[in-house]
């Protein structure tokens, strides 16, 4: 068989993109298997806010049919609060505060980054509405970045932030 030029490049185009997948680690499989929690933990980056869940009783929660869009502080997101924070909303007397803060960065629904950035507000699980914006090409949550998006899971949405909401 002879080929051409475009068929050197049509196959050096398929090469490319087939690598570019891999590299992703994107796959064929229509969405992750895992559910958000155990997606989160097996992210790695997410230990202090799984350990909130879980303390906040959420894990159930979230680990249910769903779906739910979840906005996902990182690790590095926790550490930016001012120093003790953290351990002073699990402690029990903190647990309604504590409680509010995470259910303020769940939204009902699977809410993909294409419909978020069409969006102004969005209602969390704790009843009050996010403020969503886009600014220079990236997409506000409140004050915090979306640094990833659409890492879909069984039963809805993760979409990384690099800042902890706080309720007013």
């Amino acid at each position: 068989m002879i080929r051409t030029w475009k068929h050197n490049l049509l196959a050096a185009a398929v090469v490319a993109a087939i690598s570019f997948g891999v590299a992703l680690n994107l796959s064929a499989t229509p969405a992750n298997k895992k559910d958000i929690v155990d997606t989160a933990v097996a992210a790695g980056s997410f230990k202090t806010l799984t350990a909130a869940m879980q303390a906040a009783g959420l894990t159930d929660t979230l680990k249910g049919q769903g779906p739910f869009t979840v906005f996902a502080p990182t690790d590095d997101a926790f550490a930016k609060l001012p120093a003790g924070t953290v351990d002073s909303l699990l402690k029990p007397e903190n647990k309604q505060k504590h409680d509010a803060i995470h259910t303020y960065h769940v939204v009902p629904g699977r809410v993909t980054a294409a419909q978020v950035s069409k969006m102004t507000e969005a209602k969390t699980v704790n009843g009050k509405d996010l403020t969503i914006r886009t600014d220079q090409g990236k997409v506000l949550i409140n004050d915090a970045t979306v640094t990833k998006a659409d890492i879909e899971c069984s039963n809805g949405v993760i979409h990384v932030i690099d800042t902890v909401l706080i309720p007013n």
